[in-house]
């Protein structure tokens, strides 16, 4: 049978990466954690549990993080999962029964399933995430992005399909929210404009505008209830603080001397 290596990035994630350890020991021959100089319990919960842990002091984004996990990896097969994310019972037999085989494809998508603040939501444009998590090693690696990072594919290949769920506890409460779209917002406003890009206050709220419609409307997350209209929301302020860090960015560099 294939041996599978389980890749996870951490920062202080002692809440969670109990759990997530433990919903992939069923089928990882190793487990890597790469973290980023956690100031909680996260390294020893993960080392207790028999992940091998390596810890860095400093970032330089999620995607390169995740490619520090990956080059650790020595399993035949890599399955690269969040802390806040679980793998079904269904998903767990079916990566077990799959390298067990003989795999169709080098490269599986799963779909994943999100909560947000206690109530799966179903509609807002999380319904149908299909993601890439599932690769024979060196037949994939992650972009360097520093958020949004995502797996490239080595060589041709079609991914094939699993039907097991990933669920994604996103956000357990509201300052977990918060804290997200203020870490992004600036990660992105850094990278954007360490590559030349431009914003401006006017910029900032038609983006806000524009992502608040499309998630509520267009992605019809009026239909998640209250719960789909705080996401509108905290995705409208998502785009606004991008942009309108950006801005800032620009209009600090143009003040120096």
């Amino acid at each position: 049978m294939p041996t599978l290596s389980v890749i996870i990035i951490t920062k202080n994630e002692q809440s969670r990466i109990g759990d997530c350890i433990k919903s992939v020991q069923g089928f990882a021959h190793e487990i890597i954690v790469v973290d980023s100089s956690s100031t909680d319990q996260t390294v020893e919960i993960a080392r207790s549990l028999g992940a091998k842990v390596t810890t860095t002091s400093n970032w330089e984004g999620f995607g390169i993080q995740k490619n520090k996990a990956l080059s650790l990896a020595t399993g035949e097969w890599v399955f690269s999962v969040d802390a806040d994310e679980r793998p079904s019972n269904e998903l767990v037999q079916e990566i077990h029964a799959l390298l067990s085989s003989t795999p169709s494809s080098t490269c599986y998508l799963i779909e994943r399933r999100s909560w947000y603040c206690g109530k799966l939501i179903k509609y807002s444009g999380w319904q149908n995430d299909k993601i890439l998590r599932l690769f024979k090693r060196g037949f994939a690696t992650f972009t360097n992005d520093p958020v949004h990072e995502r797996l490239e594919l080595l060589s041709p290949s079609k991914p094939a399909q699993l039907k097991g769920i990933l669920d994604h506890y996103s956000f357990e409460d509201f300052d977990q929210v918060l804290d997200k779209v203020n870490r992004y917002s600036t990660l992105w406003a850094q990278s954007q404009h360490s590559k030349g890009r431009k914003s401006s206050p006017s910029k900032a709220l038609l983006h806000a505008l524009s992502s608040f419609l499309k998630t509520y409307l267009l992605k019809l997350g009026f239909l998640d209830g209250l719960h789909g209209l705080a996401l509108a929301i905290s995705n409208a302020e998502g785009a606004y603080y991008k942009y309108i860090k950006l801005w800032h960015l620009g209009l600090k560099e143009s003040l120096e001397p």
